[in-house]
């Protein structure tokens, strides 16, 4: 993949991944995939409308087929949605 970092847009790569295979889930896809830093990765896709079998079988034929560039743009660090869990420290 070419590399998009362009100064002028404010944007910075978080990754570049080219996924290996795409599972359906209930409400979306899970991607997975290896990055350009030899990273697996794995990405959850949510929809927020119904599709029918059918489609969700060309869907993720089509995204097993794709790259992906993640970029960011932000003044604070990233905050996931989910709860934070604790974590034990590390001795």
């Amino acid at each position: 993949m070419p590399p998009t970092d362009d100064p002028d847009h404010g944007y910075v790569s978080v990754a570049e991944i080219e996924i290996d295979a795409v599972q359906p889930g209930r409400t979306g896809f899970v991607l997975t995939g290896r990055g350009g830093d030899r990273a697996d990765y794995r990405i959850e896709m949510e929809l927020e409308m119904p599709v029918d079998h059918r489609t969700k079988a060309v869907l993720a034929e089509i995204l097993a087929q794709s790259d992906w560039r993640i970029q960011r743009r932000a003044s604070e660090p990233f905050r996931s949605r989910r709860p934070a869990t604790k974590r034990e420290p590390v001795i």
